[in-house]
């Protein structure tokens, strides 16, 4: 057992069972709520609160001579720089590929946008400060998970230093996201995919999808017990759409592999190109302060947004910026981690579970032996029952098929006893009488065990289950106990994984077939009923990034549906795509200029006198 220095070092301890508010069709944590309240007043704040010097640069340039360009100290003249290097690039031959591919990246990128000293004089609000306060929390998340992997993917579980590790990227990765989340509020309520700036809004968006896929791959790498039920839970919803068997997620080794170098790549080169595209096409221009109407007036501020700015400038020193905002999130990401930790509760095993609640687990095994428990009927990718096929016009599991096949019977009970019997003779015996005997007389033994041994007792830990015209089950199963208090069930159902034995599907599957392991994850409020949203053991927050995918689960009609996984994947996705495809969809694209929330994010520059109400700042 692991988990005794998860408290060393932490002034709140959040590992106390936590508070839960109901209402309507939602039961939701306390600290997942704090989690979210904090964001919206964080992004409340941003929107309120005055940026340092932005009225004060904007009257230094209305005191300008009209038309002449405010003198700011250390200004840059980006298009001077991008011709000098564009010119530099273009000598020798101008033939070569190379040569070619240096002017267009100079035209496209010139130092003077790559890292510019000058900004627009409407950037003046602490909204847009959160891309940058992102990008700067993915460092630490980046760095606090190279610390995590010189110690090997447990040692934070036995280790002090370790665990604060641990919490230095739980932390980390909580503010990436919840800085992510409000940066893309404020990018939607500014209207940022306009101007030809549709491509930065579409790679900003999949890059949240990504990180929420690095997140969830990162729970699911922990091995512990909300690792334990996540998987668990999550491989319905995998398997309804026929990727079970291709992505695991109770394979350990494949999602640790996701997590820290698949899944990674990817989004840095997403968040990279979503940088660069905000570098090449600068940020969008404010919103005019009256809804523009009329065609000819909607095409001429198109056209207005997609020029570059001429307009008044201020200084802005990006190195300064994205220095202070890395101190900032460490400072924050250390304090949470020494006052608050990390979670980290015990996984369950077989062992505990027999130990425990020997009667579930001995009733469990029975089930396992006559083909009646969940695993034997689930259906695809474990085999050809149909218990949890889910179909929406057509099953993806069905055509998927019977890829990670499990004999329950064998793999759960009968192959871990033939190790065990050749130096137990009764045993031997037992198992030799079950294995003779034809199929019809078996089930009428498991059947009348099924029935006895919900009345089993127990003197001194050895079963006492009632007399049955049961043949050998009683020994069969009583050893299956001793096994399995020994350990010896959970080292053989790995045993049977070659090379590493990383893949726990097999015990996992096993456990969930019994009742004890879904009565822990009740108590810590993990149940899909009890979801508002995902909720963390203890009193920790758990994922609020994942609300609009377990919101489904709590809709009536839709949680009690045989297909609610597969409505829930379709629904998600569906909404992912809407947000996706913002910049297309009228109505949806307007929503902006319709709720005015973009005046308190320009609310100096309206009223510098420098914008016209009734024409783009671009126009000027």
């Amino acid at each position: 057992m692991f988990g005794s220095s998860v408290l060393v070092g932490a002034v709140v301890n959040l590992n106390n069972p936590g508070t839960y508010l109901h209402w309507s069709i939602f039961s939701v944590s306390e600290s997942n709520l704090v989690l979210v309240a904090v964001m919206v007043v964080i992004f409340g704040a941003a929107l309120l609160l005055p940026f340092p010097h932005g009225e004060e640069e904007l009257r230094d340039h209305d005191a300008t001579k009209a038309g002449e360009a405010p003198a700011v100290e250390g200004m840059l003249n980006e298009t001077a720089i991008g011709e000098t290097a564009i010119g530099e690039a273009a000598y020798g031959d101008p033939t070569m590929w190379t040569a070619r591919l240096r002017r267009r990246a100079l035209s496209l990128l010139p130092p003077g946008k790559l890292l510019p000293d000058t900004q627009p004089a409407y950037v003046a609000s602490w909204i847009y400060v959160f891309g940058v306060a992102t990008l700067a929390c993915l460092g630490l998340a980046i760095v606090s998970g190279f610390a995590l992997a010189l110690g090997g993917p447990d040692w934070w579980h036995y280790n002090v230093v370790g665990h604060f590790f641990n919490s230095l990227h739980l932390w980390s990765v909580e503010l990436f996201m919840a800085f992510m989340v409000i940066h893309l509020w404020g990018k939607f309520w500014m209207a940022a995919w306009r101007g030809r700036r549709t491509l930065t809004w579409m790679t900003g968006v999949v890059a949240f999808v990504a990180s929420v896929v690095e997140c969830f791959t990162g729970y699911l790498s922990q091995q512990n017990f909300d690792s334990q039920w996540i998987s668990t839970n999550g491989k319905d919803a995998v398997n309804a759409t026929g990727l079970g068997s291709f992505f695991n997620l109770m394979n350990f080794g494949q999602m640790l592999m996701w997590h820290i170098v698949l899944i990674p790549i990817v989004l840095v080169a997403l968040v990279g190109a979503h940088v660069l595209l905000v570098r090449v096409r600068g940020v969008s221009h404010p919103l005019p302060v009256r809804r523009v109407r009329g065609r000819a007036a909607a095409r001429a501020a198109a056209r207005a947004d997609a020029a570059d700015w001429h307009g008044p400038t201020r200084r802005y020193d990006i190195l300064k910026e994205a220095t202070v905002a890395s101190l900032v999130a460490l400072v924050l990401v250390v304090v949470l981690a020494v006052v608050l930790a990390s979670p980290d509760t015990p996984p369950v095993t077989i062992a505990s579970w027999a130990r425990v609640a020997p009667a579930d687990f001995m009733a469990t095994a029975a089930s396992e032996l006559a083909g009646t428990s969940e695993t034997a009927n689930y259906g695809p990718p474990y085999s050809h029952g149909s218990s949890n096929v889910q179909r929406i016009g057509v099953s993806w599991q069905l055509l998927s098929g019977v890829r990670e096949p499990i004999d329950t019977a064998t793999t759960f009970v009968l192959s871990p006893l033939s190790k065990a019997a050749p130096v137990e003779p009764a045993l031997a015996s037992a198992l030799r009488q079950y294995e003779t005997a034809r199929s019809p007389q078996q089930q009428a033994w498991t059947a009348a065990y099924l029935k006895a041994v919900t009345s089993v007792r127990f003197a001194n830990g050895v079963p006492q289950v009632p007399a049955a015209p049961d043949g050998p089950l009683p020994t069969l199963i009583a050893s299956e106990l001793t096994l399995a208090r020994s350990g010896a069930i959970d080292a053989d159902l790995l045993a049977q994984e070659p090379f590493y034995g990383t893949n726990y599907t097999k015990p996992l599957l096993f456990l969930e077939d019994g009742n004890y392991f879904s009565s822990l994850a009740k108590a810590d409020h993990l149940v899909g009923t009890q979801w508002g949203v995902m909720n963390e053991t203890g009193s920790y927050p758990g994922q609020p990034w994942l609300w609009l995918y377990t919101l489904w689960y709590q809709v009536p009609g839709f949680s009690s549906s045989a297909n609610v996984d597969l409505i829930a994947v379709y629904l998600t996705g569906a909404a992912t795509l809407l947000l996706l495809a913002v910049p297309f969809l009228p109505g949806l694209r307007d929503i902006p200029s319709v709720l005015p929330v973009h005046r308190l994010v320009w609310r100096n520059w309206n009223r510098s006198g420098l914008a016209n109400p009734d024409e783009s700042p671009a126009e000027k």
